[in-house]
């Protein structure tokens, strides 16, 4: 057998078994035995590297940065289950409701407000879903415009920190959380703003699609709604606060910082009197699921990591992604299509642990800033979010949805803000310092 083809087979039969639907962490622990066991077959791998595996796996799981994920997963769900997005959504919509578009500039609001409160996607886009698309629709609101301002608001999420996405980013290039969550800051932002403008656009461009709402609908006025505003308000930036403001100014890790978020989300689920045992359960078991998930992805990618660079397969990948033409330009192209196009049928974790350790040595190799690469990527994954047919966000409100808004009105409502995001990913890539400034 020819040595130099069997790790790039292995790297192909890894993605052939994802396309067709097995489950990922499987496919990537499979494919390792499968290739380990062909390799010693054909002389070309060494049983004994198979014993770093227990080790390997043993580091994942001690881990202390990626004790983060639960934490903020369990923060930003406990807030979803207490009814924070719900009372940020209604005085927030009673805010903006005077003007056109101004329900669909509050869910831009109140998602980048979600997204830096809780990190969490999910549970951003179904209560934006559940709670604002239904007025939106009952008044006018275009379908596409609903829709699509939703599920990308609901994604901002996944580049304002604290992310969760950002957390296995720095992980897997070996990054500090913190510098990475400086700098997506002013991206994660920027992004929010273009949102804005692109809502305000099409509300005067189209007014008939992003009504006002009307008067019978705003309850509450001058000191009453001023008053209610920095009520539901104070709490989310509190919180804020304390994660990122404890994270920048160096007094604790991310992981402690995620710690006191979930700390801070109980006591705020208290104040409200909306801490029951529901709640708590239902935010629990979503903590569970998701965490399981990420550790069985960590520790099947770590199990393909080690037989594929057994197999010389880092080498391969090397040599390709540094020899590509135009060298650090050729790698940017290659990194960012292939993740682009991978974001249509894999989800971002997958992309993450599979497609980062192949990329990071070439990017060492040549120069690249990681904090900046982990941020371009990041900016870049969250597309995966949006793109049809797979996109989550997608999905996450197709289930709250009314049966009057069709799948395919949400499909055509994420592609202006797939067009938007891939305008935030050209800034960062034309002008580094929206990023490098965290850290110089």
């Amino acid at each position: 057998m020819n040595p130099d083809i069997l790790a790039p087979l292995m790297f192909f039969v890894a993605l052939a078994l994802i396309f067709i639907g097995y489950p990922v962490a499987f496919s990537l622990g499979g494919t390792a035995l499968i290739f380990a066991f062909v390799g010693i077959e054909a002389g070309l791998f060494d049983w004994n590297l198979l014993q770093a595996l227990p080790d390997r796996v043993f580091g994942v799981m001690s881990n202390y940065v990626l004790l983060a994920i639960p934490f903020f997963i369990f923060m930003g769900t406990l807030l979803e289950k207490s009814k924070l997005a719900e009372d940020l959504l209604q005085t927030i919509g009673q805010l903006f409701g005077a003007t056109r578009g101004g329900l669909a500039l509050a869910v831009v609001f109140v998602g980048a407000l979600l997204a830096a409160a809780t990190g969490v996607v999910g549970a951003s886009v179904v209560a934006m879903g559940m709670i604002s698309l239904p007025i939106m629709l009952r008044y006018g609101y275009s379908g596409t415009l609903a829709s699509g301002v939703i599920t990308a608001s609901g994604t901002l999420g996944q580049i304002i920190p604290p992310s969760v996405v950002l957390v296995v980013l720095a992980d897997q290039l070996g990054i500090s959380v913190g510098d990475l969550f400086k700098g997506a800051l002013v991206p994660g932002i920027i992004l929010a703003l273009l949102y804005g403008l692109y809502t305000i656009g099409v509300s005067i461009v189209h007014p008939e699609a992003a009504p006002a709402l009307p008067e019978s609908e705003r309850t509450m006025a001058g000191g009453r709604l001023v008053k209610k505003v920095l009520f539901v308000m104070l709490p989310p930036l509190l919180l804020i606060l304390v994660v990122l403001g404890s994270i920048f100014a160096g007094i604790a890790t991310p992981t402690e910082a995620g710690a006191l978020g979930a700390v801070g989300a109980l006591v705020l689920a208290g104040i409200n009197k909306r801490l029951n045992k529901k709640a708590l359960k239902e935010t629990m078991d979503g903590t569970t699921r998701l965490t399981s998930m990420v550790l069985f992805l960590l520790i099947g990618s770590t199990a393909f990591a080690l037989v594929f660079r057994g197999l010389y397969g880092d080498i391969w990948i090397e040599e390709l992604l540094t020899n590509l033409p135009g060298g650090v330009v050729g790698l940017l192209i290659v990194a960012n299509l292939t993740i682009f196009i991978l974001g249509f049928f894999i989800d971002f974790f997958e992309i993450a642990f599979i497609i980062l350790p192949l990329l990071v040595p070439a990017a060492t190799i040549l120069g690249v800033d990681l904090v900046w690469f982990g941020v371009m990527i990041g900016m870049n994954l969250q597309t995966s979010f949006l793109t049809p047919p797979f996109g989550f966000a997608l999905f996450y409100l197709r289930g709250v949805a009314p049966p009057e808004l069709t799948t395919a009105q949400i499909y055509k409502g994420a592609i202006p803000f797939i067009g938007i995001q891939l305008i935030g990913l050209l800034l960062i890539i034309l002008f580094p310092e929206l990023v490098l400034w965290a850290t110089s």
